[in-house]
């Protein structure tokens, strides 16, 4: 036998080796409560599309406009949309800008999210993903609707319950930390 020493950790040893390094700030510790449930996902969505009502009621009221201008003579021209109704649209485009994107992409939550107990991070990072990937995570969206809807569902199978625009930008939806 030598007398040489071994290093920490190693067969042989007496001292046993040092725990894994703890994840990123901000990144769920491995488990099966890492990631935010589904049903968590919906409600901060319901709650988020709640936020835009203002913008609904207006386009309702300008579609009632519309339609109460609506002619029976075959000849007479079809009836615009009243101002009230682009003034909805605007208003619902401009808070879903805001809420899911500036403020989503700078602190990881939109109000629904804030609300529930759930946020929106990099996977590789740990960290809010910027207001430019979280609007760009807006269109990528629109692919998880393509397949009858199912990438909405996939959540609900998926080891790490990301939707297909969460896999394509490498996103996950964690319980927030209580603050």
């Amino acid at each position: 036998m030598t007398d040489t020493p071994q290093e920490p950790g190693f067969a042989g040893s007496d001292v046993p080796p040092p725990p894994p390094p703890a994840p990123p700030y901000g990144m769920p510790a491995a488990g099966p409560n890492a990631y935010a449930h589904w049903g968590s996902r919906v409600g901060a969505y319901l709650i988020d599309m709640l936020v835009t009502l203002p913008g609904l009621i207006l386009v309702w009221i300008g579609s009632a406009q519309a339609a109460s201008s609506i002619s029976t003579d075959p000849t007479a021209p079809a009836p615009s949309m009243p101002i009230t109704y682009w003034l909805g649209v605007l208003l619902m485009l401009a808070i879903s800008v805001w809420n899911l994107g500036l403020r989503q992409g700078a602190t990881g939550q939109s109000i629904g999210k804030k609300v529930i107990g759930i946020k929106l991070i990099g996977e590789a990072t740990g960290q809010p993903i910027g207001a430019g990937m979280s609007i760009a995570r807006m269109f990528v969206h629109i692919i998880d609707g393509l397949p009858c809807y199912i990438g909405y569902l996939w959540p609900l199978w998926d080891a790490k319950r990301q939707t297909f625009a969460d896999k394509i930008l490498s996103t996950v939806v964690v319980p927030a930390p209580k603050s």
